[in-house]
């Protein structure tokens, strides 16, 4: 990741509803949802829904998919990663960081 794809990725998250989405989305990981379920969790309007689907696909944040009838969106964990690596690349000034508590999917 470059710092343009950094900037355009926390763009893409430096807003309410698409951070909601994408939260969602994470935790839905990884069979994803539907428009119409994302629209309905984060309160909404579909058009509306839409701009922001399209925002966090442009930052390659989320993907998505036809399945028959239904469009899933999933959220691209590879890229999240490599945001978060491209975030903290040269944490510590290069030394060991300090220890800190890992955290799961299943951590609250």
């Amino acid at each position: 990741m470059n710092e343009s794809d950094a900037v355009n990725a926390l763009g893409a998250l430096a807003q309410e509803t698409r951070l909601r989405v994408f939260r969602l989305l994470i935790a839905a990981s990884p069979a994803g949802l539907t428009p119409s379920h994302l629209s309905e969790a984060v309160g909404c309007a579909s058009t509306a829904l839409s701009f922001h689907l399209k925002e966090l696909s442009h930052a390659g944040l989320i993907s998505s998919e036809r399945d028959g009838r239904y469009l899933i969106y999933r959220a691209c964990i590879p890229q999240m990663n490599n945001l978060l690596g491209f975030l903290t690349a040269h944490c510590c000034q290069g030394a060991t960081c300090l220890e800190t508590t890992e955290l799961s999917c299943d951590a609250s």
